[in-house]
């Protein structure tokens, strides 16, 4: 089941924080456990760990629904689940030990031989705290209010734990797979940003080129441009508009030259990482520098979670006046604190 975005949180539903994680449908039938991505990929070498803990933790003969995420002090961070996904079993083994993964349960599908998914949330979840009620770390319960407030407390304080917004649910909402019948309220920011580069299109030719993605910077302290996301959710006759606009550039030598053009030998851009080395032989920079508005939900390092959208160009504004300083700071929240709620 999925989840439909929404500006605002909805009154009169049951609220969850939204995880930010792998989506994870739990398949345990006694020793046979089974961990699927929302997209049906096995996901279960990657995780021994969390297979175990499903073995000791819950029914023998049940079907849940969840998020696999990394816990990295007070915090949940998102680089370190993905880096678990690793086609090495030395790898494998090594990661699970050093950066092992806990699961958060919101939804229980099956129950020994009874199918849940006609029954409203409301049993459902009394059904699966009952099933949950004598686990132990990395099996979670995720926390549920149904006060409106308390929702929108979560929300604000919750995001210093590394949590993605809120997820409403209807007290008498049945279990629809490949529905979006639950409603995500994620938070949303927007922030001025240098335009260096762009690539094609994977459907782009010489005969009729397509922008895929703006490569967006931000400046640091000592002046220095930043990688720090990509742009690329545009219709295709924009894509052939922009890839037009960018065509041909003429950079510049010397002094004042491009910031990234120094990085085009050594293949990286400051504040990439080795993997986005492939995709940085593949960017073709532009010059001037551009600005424009973005909009994102939140950082992940120095560098935006998710693929950014573009909102509007800003002529107005000076390439070097787009820092990380204009970047709303996140209050830091313990995480511990954010399951405690869950009790």
């Amino acid at each position: 089941m999925l989840a439909r975005s929404q500006a605002d949180i909805p009154p009169g539903m049951a609220y969850e924080p939204k995880w930010d994680g792998f989506r994870c449908l739990v398949f345990r039938d006694n020793d046979e456990v089974q961990l699927i991505s929302r997209n049906g990929r096995d996901l279960s070498v990657y995780f021994p760990e969390v297979i175990r803990a499903v073995l000791e933790n819950v029914p023998p003969r049940c079907v849940l629904d969840g998020e696999l995420v990394v816990v990295a002090g007070d915090r949940l961070d998102f680089g370190q689940l993905s880096e678990r996904i690793h086609p090495a079993q030395k790898r494998i083994d090594l990661l699970s030990a050093s950066t092992p993964a806990s699961l958060v349960c919101w939804d229980i599908l099956a129950l020994d031989d009874r199918s849940l998914l006609e029954l409203p949330f409301v049993e459902r979840r009394h059904l699966l705290e009952q099933a949950l009620q004598h686990s132990d770390p990395p099996i979670h319960l995720t926390p549920i209010t149904h006060d409106l407030e308390v929702a929108r407390v979560w929300f604000t304080k919750f995001e210093g734990a590394g949590l993605d917004g809120v997820v409403a649910k209807r007290l008498d909402g049945t279990y629809q797979p490949g529905q979006r019948t639950m409603v995500k309220i994620k938070h949303a920011r927007e922030a001025d940003v240098v335009v260096a580069g762009y690539r094609f299109h994977k459907n782009s030719t010489p005969q009729r080129p397509l922008l895929g993605s703006l490569q967006l910077g931000l400046y640091d302290a000592a002046g220095v441009l930043h990688f720090v996301g990509v742009a690329a959710a545009f219709a295709e006759s924009r894509r052939a508009e922009l890839a037009a606009q960018f065509q041909p550039v003429t950079l510049p030598a010397g002094p004042g030259e491009h910031p990234w053009s120094a990085f085009e030998i050594e293949g990286r851009r400051p504040g990439a990482i080795s993997r986005w080395s492939t995709e940085l032989k593949e960017t073709h920079l532009i010059w001037p520098l551009l600005v424009c508005t973005v909009g994102y939900e939140h950082m992940e390092g120095t560098r935006f979670r998710h693929t950014a959208q573009f909102r509007r160009w800003r002529p107005d504004r000076d390439p070097d006046s787009c820092t990380f300083t204009q970047l709303e700071e996140v209050v830091s929240y313990d995480l511990a604190e954010v399951l405690a709620d869950s009790s």
